[in-house]
């Protein structure tokens, strides 16, 4: 059962890096939320893949400025609000006609808008490194 659920963890969180690294060419696709996420997999399940993450290049940076406490880029913030609201809404006027349920998805909305902009956002022009 360990096996099962370290092979799935690795799978979620190559999904995850696939899904990050389109967030960096696409504008509407957040980056450091799945590369977080991934990170979150690999530590749980592979050494040598988290390692491999963290000294990264392209991918590092990500994580390392959220861990240091940095925050998270402006575009990030932006691109995962707008894909938050937009599929929070699609869901809540479009897939269900329950109201109860639609008011869960826009109040699901706010709470994570709200997270999102309490986090610390990171500005690179400040960056001591």
């Amino acid at each position: 059962m360990k096996q099962m659920v370290r092979v799935l963890l690795i799978v979620i969180g190559s999904i995850s890096l696939v899904l990050g690294v389109l967030g960096i060419v696409l504008p509407l696709v957040p980056t450091t939320p799945f590369l977080l996420l991934t990170g979150a997999c690999y530590v749980r399940s592979s050494d040598r893949l988290y390692n491999w993450l963290m000294s990264n290049k392209w991918f590092g940076s990500y994580i390392k400025n959220y861990k240091a406490g940095r925050g998270i880029p402006v575009r990030a913030k932006v691109s995962l609000l707008i894909m938050i609201w937009f599929s929070f809404l699609f869901s809540a006027f479009y897939i269900t006609s329950y109201p109860l349920l639609r008011a869960g998805f826009v109040f699901g909305g706010f709470f994570f808008t709200f997270l999102i902009l309490r986090t610390k956002t990171y500005q690179p022009e400040n960056d001591q490194l």
